[in-house]
């Protein structure tokens, strides 16, 4: 059975994921998590792949929030003082995925950042995008899909607002 590459996101009106520097304050706006159906797609996921940005970032907001999930970090460089279950995964984003595939995770959970996103989408493995569009235009910073990424066609699966103007949308790749 084919492995689903699925993100799950927040972005703003403007395709950022985070401010220039990194920081993601701005997602403080946005309602409950369980606005965007996190908990039900979280229980869903067997892994999760996430390029080193997003890694350090997630490591700098406290203590690590994926304790119960095998986490890959796509990198070129050791990870030092990594939590149980991160590995490092070095190599062409069609290995790595295959390699996921191989180890029988089912459902992954491709967390960004936007370079891996770009790699995924180039490479025809990003299955699914599912978005908390945030109303608020950053006017810089790291975008969903930086310069560079391919064309790539996705079908409306579902659009549903939430809370204070956010939108919960969901989309499919068409092959």
């Amino acid at each position: 059975m084919k492995t689903l590459f699925h993100c799950h996101i927040a972005v703003s009106l403007d395709g950022r994921i985070a401010r220039a520097d990194g920081a993601v304050d701005w997602l403080e706006m946005a309602g409950p998590p369980e606005e965007f159906g996190f908990a039900a797609f979280y229980a869903e996921v067997d892994a999760i792949l996430m390029g080193r940005g997003t890694y350090e970032a997630v490591r700098r907001m406290g203590a690590w929030p994926y304790p119960e999930k095998p986490v890959f970090v796509v990198t070129h460089r050791d990870l030092p003082d990594r939590p149980p279950g991160v590995e490092p995964l070095a190599g062409a984003v069609t290995t790595i995925a295959a390699a996921l595939e191989a180890r029988g995770h089912r459902r992954v959970w491709v967390e960004g950042g936007g370079d891996l996103l770009r790699q995924m989408l180039a490479a025809g493995r990003l299955d699914v995008l599912e978005m908390a569009v945030l109303p608020i235009v950053l006017g810089e910073g790291i975008a969903l899909f930086p310069e560079g990424t391919p064309e790539a066609r996705f079908a409306l699966r579902s659009c549903t607002p939430r809370s204070g103007g956010a939108l919960h949308v969901i989309y499919d790749r068409l092959s």
